[in-house]
């Protein structure tokens, strides 16, 4: 058997908002399931929203074809959102080439660490 991540919890300030925001910088739907606003990532993993009052900024990153960054790169800066480079934000409003592909960071409302890469 193959393991997969089948879902994660995303702890947010308001778990609705935060769905709402990832669905539309990813160019993704939210879904009801259950108490959790989730958003279906891929086949196999959806992230789960929930309120919390108090929690941790985590690092999320996304492997992305180089149509699907250009696409979420251009919402990002529609939406007036701070990137960088580097995931300590020291390289502010410029991206990354490693391996030969293109990657930034930025943080969505709730402090979490997002990156999008073309190359792992």
């Amino acid at each position: 058997m193959t393991i997969t991540l089948n879902h994660t919890i995303v702890p947010a300030r308001d778990k609705n908002a935060a769905a709402q925001f990832f669905a539309r910088i990813f160019g993704l739907q939210v879904e009801s399931i259950g108490h959790f606003p989730a958003v279906r990532v891929n086949d196999t993993l959806t992230f789960d929203f929930d309120n919390r009052e108090e929690f941790e900024s985590h690092h999320y990153a996304f492997h992305v074809s180089d149509e699907e960054f250009d696409a979420i790169f251009a919402r990002v800066k529609e939406a007036g959102l701070e990137y960088s480079s580097d995931p300590m934000h020291r390289n502010k409003g410029q991206i990354n080439h490693r391996n030969g592909g293109r990657g930034f960071y930025f943080y969505d409302p709730d402090g979490h660490n997002l990156e999008v890469l073309t190359r792992a």
